[in-house]
């Protein structure tokens, strides 16, 4: 008998990607951390300043990690209603969708935004680290439809300006963008808009009247981008795709223009919060993940696995069953049948008092006074809140009841932290909202 081969295959571990703009976070004293396969900036300086930053003011963010994939034809709007679980055909021309993508037993692939960008065109952008496999699946459920499906993603970059001063300052950057009703709030004087041309409005126009959840191709520094009124942490702001040979002087240009406005004034009475502002601050993914917790954003990875259904996580409002057909559809349909009962979940939005946070991965118990505390579920992501000043936490728990599924507001639960106890009630989400 020959002897069994045990050589080993070595498979030399490969670098992460590095984003078009990876010598500009260099050369600001970037922190780089591997998200997803990509050499990304964690933090700058301080998480905590670049979350306030935002909150007060305006922060930068590089999220060139992300995926894009453009649909285009005939038959892409339909072929997109197949592929996802949002009806994508009644999104007007200059409208976002916030949709996922599931598997055919309805488990969670990823959530993704889906723009309607021109005729016959759809942009779709998942997360960074389930780009290949979104695309791969797009690209075989389209496959019977007049539609062409592509990957973008590597000769795009996208660059998020978000906070209270965003719109101010991209004023100063967005030269003109295109006039799409459905994408623009109304105006009480038509003929105050300044228009740069047919159908095309100057830049503070089109900053001021972009609707949330919308997207238009417009220039910036002199560069054509799909400006789109999006974002991850709460606040108003903005997301500019461009093509990566643009990235780099698309930044310096926002960042230098930003440099020429007064800063924002501290707050009084507001302790170390009292201190001036820049208008805009370079901010990482740290504050990144902060901020949209904050706001109640789920993230793929905690919230979103492929262990749950968008049921499961308190997003059936995203199913659109009332599409005769689309992928996961039966599965769906059985487990929104099935709503409140053994073996399904609820997403529950958790806050408490003092310091001590609880994190994800941490026990959430009910002590109902009989005998040992259950164990109704586990936290999926927590933080003591920068703005709010207590911890906040989402839990994927057992649900309340058969007949009402979600957890009553004001119901007192405990989180297991290190073997102590730390009491959260539940709360409606999200935990901050800002001002409009």
């Amino acid at each position: 008998m020959a002897p069994a081969d045990t050589t080993a295959t070595y498979t030399e571990p490969q670098a992460p990607r590095r984003t078009a703009l990876h010598g500009v976070h260099e050369a600001l004293g970037a922190s780089f951390t591997d998200f997803s396969g990509w050499d990304m900036p964690l933090r700058y300086a301080s998480d905590l300043a670049e979350h306030r930053a935002v909150r007060r003011s305006a922060g930068i963010f590089d999220l060139s990690h992300m995926g894009e994939v453009k649909v285009t034809g005939p038959g892409a709007a339909a072929a997109l209603d197949h592929a996802l679980i949002g009806t994508i055909s009644t999104v007007a021309l200059g409208r976002a969708r916030y949709t996922m993508i599931v598997a055919e037993d309805g488990s969670i692939l990823d959530d993704l935004i889906a723009y309607h960008v021109g005729d016959e065109e759809y942009l779709v952008v998942p997360n960074a680290g389930n780009r290949e496999r979104v695309a791969a699946a797009l690209a075989e459920r389209c496959a019977d439809f007049d539609c062409v499906v592509e990957e973008i993603s590597l000769r795009t970059s996208l660059i998020a300006v978000q906070g209270p001063r965003a719109e101010e300052i991209l004023r100063g950057v967005v030269e003109s963008g295109a006039a799409i009703p459905a994408a623009l709030r109304p105006v009480e004087d038509e003929s105050a808009d300044e228009g740069c041309g047919p159908d095309v409005l100057c830049g503070a126009g089109i900053l001021a009247r972009l609707r949330y959840y919308a997207a238009v191709r417009a220039t910036a520094a002199g560069h054509a981008i799909l400006l789109a009124r999006t974002g991850y942490t709460g606040e108003d702001g903005f997301e500019l795709f461009c093509g990566s040979e643009d990235a780099e002087d698309l930044w310096r240009v926002i960042t230098g223009h930003a440099g020429t406005l007064l800063p924002t004034p501290g707050e009084e009475g507001a302790g170390p919060d009292a201190a001036e502002l820049p208008a805009l601050t370079p901010c990482g993914l740290a504050s990144r993940d902060s901020l949209r917790l904050e706001a109640g954003m789920p993230l793929y990875g905690h919230e979103l696995t492929e262990d749950i259904t968008p049921f499961d996580a308190s997003l059936g409002a995203v199913v659109k069953l009332d599409k005769p057909e689309f992928v996961g559809r039966e599965a769906l349909a059985a487990r929104a049948a099935r709503e409140g009962q053994e073996g399904t979940h609820v997403l529950v939005a958790l806050a408490g008092d003092g310091r001590r946070a609880a994190r994800a991965g941490s026990t959430i118990l009910l002590d109902d006074g009989d005998g040992e505390p259950h164990e109704l579920g586990t936290v999926t992501s927590g933080l003591l809140s920068p703005t709010l000043g207590h911890p906040v936490a989402l839990a994927l728990l057992a649900p309340f009841s058969a007949d009402e599924p979600a957890w009553p507001v004001g119901t007192v639960l405990a989180a297991d932290v290190r073997g102590k106890r730390l009491l959260m009630t539940v709360v409606a989400t999200p935990f901050y909202k800002r001002a409009r």
